[in-house]
């Protein structure tokens, strides 16, 4: 089995735990992976040794395990480390849920390895790994068009428009899970990306 056809077996959605962060754009990985919850019947719940919320969703005869870090944003690597270590999942079989700057509200796509760019939630994800490839799931969320406003931004929810796009782009790619849990790689990138 090639790169392309590894199944997904965890999918983690990045964000701020708290009331405070539910509705802000950094949180866009979490209302992805909740979407999946609702979708598939699954139910978080608080597990301690992964350092966060964690449920099992079944998908036909196709399980995966979503996970919330709540270890706030710049240390979510050591949430996927233990869980992925306990179920020997490997870091091909995973796909991290991630807002997106680069990317106006809206728009989302799949891509398979690479860096950091800047995310801190994936650059500790690489740290904890020690390695890039897994796969990630880029929600946009917009710029605010000045670097120095970046944190603001990202810590604030987004407009009517703008929240509605991201739920749009959400709801999308809610529909490529089928290919990804059987491991049809390119076929989720050419449904999510047409």
């Amino acid at each position: 089995m090639s790169k392309n056809e590894t199944p997904i077996r965890l999918i983690v959605g990045l964000g701020n735990p708290g009331p405070k962060y539910n509705d802000t754009r950094h949180n866009a990985g979490f209302w992805f992976v909740d979407r999946l919850e609702r979708l598939h019947g699954g139910a978080f719940r608080q597990e301690g040794k992964f350092h966060g919320l964690a449920c099992r969703v079944h998908l036909g005869a196709r399980e995966c395990w979503l996970l919330k870090p709540e270890t706030f944003m710049n240390r979510s690597g050591a949430a996927v480390r233990a869980l992925m270590d306990y179920y020997r999942i490997e870091a091909g079989e995973i796909l991290v849920a991630h807002d997106e700057l680069d990317f106006e509200p809206g728009t989302v796509k799949l891509k398979k390895g690479g860096g950091h760019g800047g995310h801190n939630g994936l650059r500790d994800i690489l740290a904890h790994l020690g390695k890039a490839d897994f796969a990630r799931l880029r929600i946009g969320i917009g710029h605010p068009g000045d670097r120095n406003q970046v944190v603001d931004y990202v810590l604030k929810a987004p407009g009517r428009d703008d929240a509605r796009a991201i739920e749009d782009s959400i709801e999308r790619s809610t529909g490529v899970l089928p290919e990804l849990l059987e491991g049809s790689w390119q076929r989720a990138v050419n449904r999510l990306h047409s």
